[in-house]
């Protein structure tokens, strides 16, 4: 069974998603637990490419509460994303278009811990307007039974 653990809501609103992907993450073993117990924030998240490599950068993974006390561990550290390939060179590519990044957008745990990705065009704030004007008109007319 794959639960989500933790979703970066506030990218949906900000991008456009294009394409949505599963990637698995290198993580050590207490990075492991504590995603289990849900402590993941992708708040500021991205990911950007460093040698041909894919890294998640600024997501916090909190420090597992019965680890050994272990002074020196970094929740926000980079971590390296596990992608085919041609997986890498495609979206690569992609994200070197302007106003085109790669957001997390959730982190699901089954028998491994996965991030959701999506290749995203950046919105403009008009548009964001537009958006919660449809979200609070959809919002009326559910609440007056009109739907």
């Amino acid at each position: 069974m794959v639960k989500t653990i933790a979703q970066n809501r506030k990218a949906r609103f900000d991008y456009d998603i294009l394409e949505t992907m599963e990637a698995g993450v290198v993580l050590t073993g207490p990075e492991v637990k504590s995603c289990r117990e849900g402590h993941v924030s992708l708040a500021g998240a991205y990911v950007s490419f460093f040698g041909g490599q894919p890294l998640l950068k600024h997501a916090t993974i909190s420090k597992y509460s019965c680890a050994s006390s272990v002074t020196d561990y970094e929740p926000m550290r980079d971590r390296k994303l596990l992608l085919k390939k041609s997986d890498v060179a495609r979206l690569e590519s992609a994200v070197a278009e302007k106003g085109v990044t790669l957001i997390p957008l959730e982190v699901k745990a089954g028998k491994f811990i996965k991030v959701v990705l999506g290749l995203g065009r950046g919105r403009k704030r008009h548009d964001k307007r537009q958006k919660i004007k449809e979200r609070e008109v959809g919002r009326q007319l559910r609440e007056k039974g009109d739907y």
